[in-house]
């Protein structure tokens, strides 16, 4: 299988163009996406002169991104507190620790200026890596918790024991189970938790509804051959925030999503146009979602139709038909939004768009997927295919 040419939409344009405005570097911001450089640099431009456009929408102006703009002067002192806030104990450990700290973070911040902060040469960086898992082995218990704490800080949370063995591993730092579930336990470093619940699905309608054909076979043999969709709702002192998105069970990457002040048939469409302009099915896929109307409404089955899908549907109250897409929804909560204030609407769409697009789908070890990223999963997928192809 071959992944097609992406087009874009606009509302995912503008968040990653957004990320360029407050202060991450171009080339850090494209690489995190897996976009060619130039691409986001027009993208840049197209903000600056109000042409904007995006796959399935029309062009607009980016005014929250020009506000922005004008916050620039800030971005430099902001960048090195939040690398000295993020950096936490790492501060006051040895250089193996900081460069393992350094190393995580090159996707974030600029190399020269982690280098600076925490007051390491990158001459003596660059030698480290260059030295292998050699440098990096004998950790005593108070390094370990330092880069266990700066890991737990750098992901906002997001892990466990479990998980936080893996990365260690992939980082290069052998780590038993028992010890960092030890280290963990007795510092009260700890996964997050979640709160809050608000309705969002409205089945109480009249409009027609599909079978359930998905039938909770939730591990296809291959991409685009059954997608998930659902909503839920985010907090913010602004009011209510929804977030629509489209899964592929296969590698449960979030292919399409929207993020929407109301629950209006807009949101799931949109969603779904992302997914499609992303991965372009071949006609035959199975759609599938809960009875909302919005699911059901005529806007959405008419997509369907366009894009030549098949519609499946829960059956009337059963969370479980669609339970990968709650899951995620689960995991998305706890690691990004139970916890946290978030004071506007503008602030929920960024850090929802990093949660996705940024560490979710590129970082985030997936226990489903033998602890590979969605798109590391499917890459190595991509992979062995083409080698079965040659072998045969």
């Amino acid at each position: 299988m071959k992944i097609p040419k992406q087009a874009y939409t606009l509302e995912f344009k503008e968040l990653a163009v957004k990320r360029v405005k407050d202060g991450q570097a171009l080339a850090v911001v494209a690489k995190e996406l897996g976009l060619v450089e130039q691409t986001l640099r027009n993208w840049v431009k197209a903000v600056a002169a109000g042409k904007l456009s995006g796959a399935g929408g029309k062009a607009v102006t980016a005014e929250e991104m020009e506000l922005s703009r004008l916050r620039a002067e800030n971005i430099r002192l902001k960048r090195e507190l939040e690398i000295n806030k993020k950096s936490g104990g790492v501060l006051r450990e040895g250089c193996a620790v900081k460069y393992a700290w350094i190393d995580a973070q090159g996707k974030t911040f600029a190399l020269s200026e982690m280098c600076e902060v925490l007051e390491v040469s990158l001459s003596g960086y660059r030698a480290w890596k260059r030295g292998g898992t050699q440098n990096r082995r004998r950790l005593t218990d108070s390094q370990m918790l330092a880069l266990i704490r700066a890991i737990h800080a750098e992901l906002k949370g997001a892990y466990g024991s479990p998980r936080m063995v893996r990365e260690l591993r992939a980082r290069g730092f052998p780590a038993s189970k028992e010890r960092v579930e030890r280290l963990m336990r007795d510092h009260g470093i700890r996964a997050r938790h979640k709160r809050r619940y608000k309705v969002t699905t409205d089945s109480k309608h009249g409009l027609p509804v599909a079978e359930n054909l998905l039938d909770r076979n939730f591990t296809p043999s291959a991409p685009n051959q059954a997608w998930t969709s659902d909503i839920t709702y985010l907090w913010t002192d602004e009011g209510w925030l929804y977030l629509a998105i489209v899964l592929d069970l296969f590698n449960r990457e979030v292919i399409g999503w929207s993020l929407k002040p109301r629950m209006t048939a807009d949101i799931v469409t949109d969603a779904l146009t992302m997914a499609w302009f992303r991965r372009r099915p071949a006609p035959g896929l199975l759609h599938h979602s809960d009875r909302g109307s919005q699911y059901a409404g005529h806007a959405f089955q008419d997509k369907l139709r366009e894009y030549g899908m098949t519609c499946s549907m829960s059956r009337k109250g059963n969370c479980w038909d669609n339970a990968p897409t709650e899951s995620w929804f689960n995991s998305f909560k706890n690691e990004r939004v139970h916890g946290i204030q978030y004071a506007t609407h503008a602030d929920m769409r960024a850090a929802s768009f990093e949660y996705i697009e940024v560490f979710y789908n590129r970082k985030r070890l997936h226990s489903t997927l033998g602890y590979r990223s969605p798109v590391q999963f499917l890459e190595h997928w991509i992979r062995r295919q083409h080698q079965e192809k040659r072998v045969a």
